[in-house]
């Protein structure tokens, strides 16, 4: 199996890089070969110039280089592992114009679909549990990111998994060493689990 883990945080010394490292850390020890793509490094840009917009009368339309470079990525793995911070219920405007741009006509919709087995969503976020529930902040991040996008693609096997507190604000100081100990091992057992 080819994984593709797609890493979308402005900072390398960042909780979603070491949740990152966690993940690579189990598929690696399931065999998995594996392609991170960290969009910051890569200075992806997130904006769609007419080049890169579909074009409804042509399929077989060729975008740009970056994007063809990333559809060729995207066509040699199985699965793909989206690690990012949850900014206002919702994900990275990286991340977001990532999907905009690659995800297009032609290759992952229309008479083709995304091909892939697999996508993961790893989404960080620094509210509680409690606080996503009691708003249906989860309900909506899910179905957006399961049926709005992995579903329209043609991607049946996806998932959300949302890592809560991960500020640790509302943890308790004695606590805190056990909270991220545990946010660092369900990260370990998703790469272990795809």
């Amino acid at each position: 199996m080819k994984t593709l883990v797609i890493i979308s945080h402005p900072r390398k010394n960042s909780l979603t890089f070491a949740v990152s490292n966690e993940i690579i850390r189990g598929l690696e020890e399931q065999n998995h070969e594996i392609e991170i793509l960290d969009l910051h490094e890569n200075n992806f840009d997130p904006l769609v110039f007419p080049v890169d917009e579909p074009d409804y009368s042509d399929e077989s339309k060729v975008y740009s280089d970056v994007v063809e470079n990333e559809m060729n990525r995207i066509r040699n793995v199985d699965n793909i592992i989206f690690v990012f911070p949850v900014w206002w219920h919702s994900i990275p405007a990286m991340l977001k114009g990532y999907i905009d741009r690659v995800f297009n006509y032609g290759f992952a919709y229309g008479s083709n679909k995304l091909p892939v087995e697999k996508i993961r969503w790893i989404g960080l976020a620094g509210e509680p549990r409690s606080s996503f529930k009691k708003r249906g902040f989860h309900l909506n991040i899910e179905h957006h990111l399961n049926i709005g996008i992995s579903g329209f693609v043609g991607v049946e096997d996806s998932e959300v998994e949302l890592i809560y507190e991960t500020l640790g604000e509302e943890v308790p100081e004695e606590k805190l060493e056990k909270h991220y100990a545990e946010i660092f091992n369900r990260s370990y057992l998703i790469g272990k689990e795809i």
